[in-house]
């Protein structure tokens, strides 16, 4: 046990007493409940508040410091007037941070280490919308097991993810950082990554405390355009926006994080209704609440407050606990609290939380536990972590098209062109938001083509354009390329002498993420036309398409005989990619979002409302366009494989059943194909009648079945009234009784239909 501190004596009198293993933070020990208050009851007011900042980091620690500001930090660091630090990395500096505050500071209380780990710290898997098209919840909770492993490795605490902002705009750039347009999904793969980050127990070292954002309403920006104004009803704020995050709460994540946007008029890091009556108060969340990088002072801007004290007062008020490098409780909220402007017992409820998180990873029991030099350099980017990334990888992989069966490639082809900006990109792979993934690390797609095929197969390898000019980082975009079409000749001339065309297009890595929201989601730059001058001389066109958003692919895909979304994949990518294109393993992904038939039909979703008028499309006065069709291109749920599967019609163990009973649904799938695949069994409902108005349909279970050539199974779905309820016009989660439609197919348009009763 960790000595030489003031709370010595406390731990030791009444005991070091971890937290319930799967409990997460919903329920709490009575002795660590007692241990924390004591902690509390011998601080001052402005180590309290101490605890409530957050710096980031990129100052030295050690020798004598250049500037006041970093001056000035350290001395708050010595003096316990800081609860956490962001982007100080590894297991040397973490410990050297740490060691400042535990060898001179009064309290002793350790330091928070926070990062965003969104898809892999040093070892990249895909970016978590691609992820999510795996559908595959064990594989998605291994991701983020093998994230929490190497981030805790290098000295790390916790991480400011998952985003569980519903996203159906393809036009927002973050898009890519979740899990897609619908609550269900997006739900149940937040919870499998806070499972897989925080495991059963935070205070295991290869596990990291998570944190659920953006809480509220981010991903419903006007326009799809970042941080901006937020206008939704309570029906679709409950039902949903907050969805996912209840289910976060209930499965423990330790924290939350606020959003940018304003909500109704409310910036969400000022919202009291959001932040203490729904989350701390209904759902009687436990953990803490960042504010985003300085969301607080951000209020200002919104016009919410006329300066940093309201700022304080309001964010504190409503229950924002830390701040996040905006520096405005640390300015303000001592003397707001002295004024009786703000109840001290609220600091205390803040703090309190990020004590209980503390003391949940075990950093009181030692502070250093997780800045182990030796364990970082044998867990980072281990043989085992690439095994995984490779295998999650090919499993995000969704084929969309394949005319003719012209996939899988055979591996003793004659010859092969592998041409496009992307198809020798080592950078673009590992996507944006990409914690320590090195640059130009991950296997392109001509790496993995050339380890895939035999040594007489001939490659033809032809870049053809440039995706973009000049240099790009996370915070400059990528200048695209207009103009520059010198390559074109060659490409075309690799296309004509090879029997098939492995065409590498999408976006750049830096063309999704924070703050890169378009108004076009079409290829970008020369792309269409070189794509159109080398289909000119060989149509045996395999289109990868590597991107972080749903795409207008609407030309591209009309054009190529096959289409493989492979997303952003991470370190193996190339490998993945070369996996399913030449059948070592069978496209089983399945789209988490809709793919347009044009950007004018952005947001675009499935489950949508009918209208007072949705039958009759030749009327004008069908809610519809006048100049394309309605429905996407690609829809939800979406997704082809290299063998075929059959469903039977549903089967209903009843055809009604009542308030706390269940009925079960049953469907058989049969592989009509030649080759082992992977199904994912989708089942959809309708409330016909509500309180308020239902979607057409909304996913409310999927079932991963793996079947052999010939085999059939059965697939049960149990219905029960968790199935069914939604935020009434009673402001309650329920289910009403009546009439509902039950779909079960193989994506949200192509399914079996039947019907059932609540009673």
């Amino acid at each position: 046990m960790f000595k030489n501190s003031v709370l010595t004596t406390i731990i030791c009198a009444i005991g070091w007493i971890p937290l319930l293993a799967q409990q997460g933070l919903n329920k709490l020990d009575p002795a660590m409940e007692h241990k924390i208050d004591s902690v509390l009851n011998m601080m001052t007011l402005r180590e309290k508040v101490g605890q409530m900042n957050q710096y980031s980091g990129g100052f030295e620690v050690t020798g004598t410091p250049s500037d006041l500001d970093t001056k000035a930090k350290i001395e708050k660091l010595k003096n316990g007037e800081l609860g956490s630090m962001l982007n100080v990395l590894g297991a040397k500096n973490t410990r050297e941070y740490q060691e400042l505050v535990m060898n001179n500071s009064r309290m002793k209380i350790p330091l928070l280490f926070g990062y965003d780990v969104i898809h892999g710290y040093r070892t990249i898997t895909p970016v978590p919308l691609g992820e999510t098209a795996s559908w595959d919840l064990k594989l998605i909770e291994e991701s983020a097991a093998l994230a929490a492993k190497e981030s805790a490795a290098a000295g790390l605490h916790w991480t400011f993810a998952p985003m569980i902002d519903v996203s159906r705009d393809a036009r927002w750039g973050r898009i890519m950082e979740g899990a897609g347009e619908d609550p269900y999904l997006v739900a149940m793969a937040g919870v499998a990554r806070i499972k897989g980050l925080q495991g059963d127990d935070l205070a295991d070292e290869a596990t990291i405390a998570a944190c659920a954002k953006h809480f509220a309403g981010y991903g419903f920006a006007e326009a799809g355009r970042d941080y901006n104004t937020v206008n939704v009803g309570d029906s679709e704020l409950h039902n949903a926006i907050l969805y996912p995050f209840k289910k976060a709460n209930e499965a423990g994540v330790a924290t939350f994080m606020n959003s940018f946007n304003e909500l109704d008029g409310i910036p969400s890091t000022g919202n009291e209704y959001l932040q203490r009556k729904i989350l701390k108060g209904k759902w009687g969340f436990k953990g803490f609440i960042v504010s985003d990088w300085a969301s607080i002072a951000e209020m200002i801007t919104h016009g919410f407050v006329a300066n940093s004290d309201e700022a304080a007062q309001k964010a504190a008020i409503a229950g924002s606990d830390m701040d996040m490098e905006g520096h405005i409780y640390e300015a303000s909220l001592e003397k707001l609290v002295k004024s009786k402007k703000v109840d001290e017992g609220i600091v205390d409820d803040a703090v309190r939380r990020i004590l209980r998180v503390k003391f949940a990873l075990g950093l009181f029991d030692n502070p250093y536990k997780y800045s182990d030099e030796k364990r970082e350099k044998q867990v980072l980017l281990a043989d085992e972590n690439l095994a995984k990334a490779r295998e999650i990888a090919r499993k995000s992989i969704v084929l969309l098209k394949n005319e003719g069966s012209i996939l899988p490639l055979k591996k003793d082809i004659g010859s092969i062109a592998v041409i496009g900006p992307l198809a020798d990109d080592k950078d673009s792979p590992i996507g944006n938001w990409r914690a320590q993934g090195e640059s130009n690390s991950a296997v392109s797609v001509l790496e993995g083509v050339q380890a895939a095929v035999s040594k007489k197969t001939k490659i033809n390898h032809a870049k053809g354009a440039d995706l973009g000019m000049g240099v790009r980082t996370f915070l400059k975009p990528l200048q695209i390329n207009t103009t520059d079409t010198s390559g074109f000749d060659k490409a075309v001339d690799a296309a004509k002498n090879s029997d098939v065309v492995v065409m590498v297009l999408g976006e750049d890595a830096f063309q999704t993420g924070e703050g890169r929201s378009q108004t076009d989601v079409k290829l970008r730059g020369v792309q269409q036309e070189l794509l159109d001058a080398v289909a000119g001389v060989n149509d045996n066109i395999v289109l990868v398409l590597m991107n972080g958003r749903p795409l207008d692919i609407v030309k591209p895909s009309n054009m190529s005989r096959a289409v493989v979304e492979t997303w952003f994949l991470g370190s193996e990518a190339g490998n993945a990619i070369a996996d399913v294109l030449f059948g070592d393993y069978n496209p089983s992904g399945k789209l988490p979002v809709s793919f347009p038939r044009a950007v004018g039909q952005e947001p675009l979703y499935y489950n949508q409302k009918t209208t007072g008028r949705p039958s009759n499309p030749s009327d004008v006065t069908y809610s519809a366009y006048t100049d394309l069709q309605r429905d996407a291109f690609y829809p939800f749920g979406f997704g082809l494989s290299y063998t075929t599967f059959a469903y039977s019609e549903i089967s209903l163990s009843a055809p009604s059943f009542n308030k706390g009973g269940n009925i079960t649904a049953s469907v058989e799938v049969t592989n009509t194909g030649n080759t082992t695949g992977r199904e994912v069994v989708q089942l959809y409902i309708h409330d016909q009648v509500a309180s308020r108005t239902r979607p057409v349909r909304e996913l409310r279970d999927f079932s991963l079945v793996d079947l052999k050539p010939g085999e059939t199974k059965t697939v049960q779905f149990e219905i029960d009234e968790e199935t069914l309820e939604f935020y009434t016009a009673n402001k309650t989660w329920e289910a009403e009784p009546g009439e509902f439609k039950l779909f079960i197919g193989t994506n949200s348009v192509d399914t079996r239909e039947t019907s059932f009763t609540l009673n």
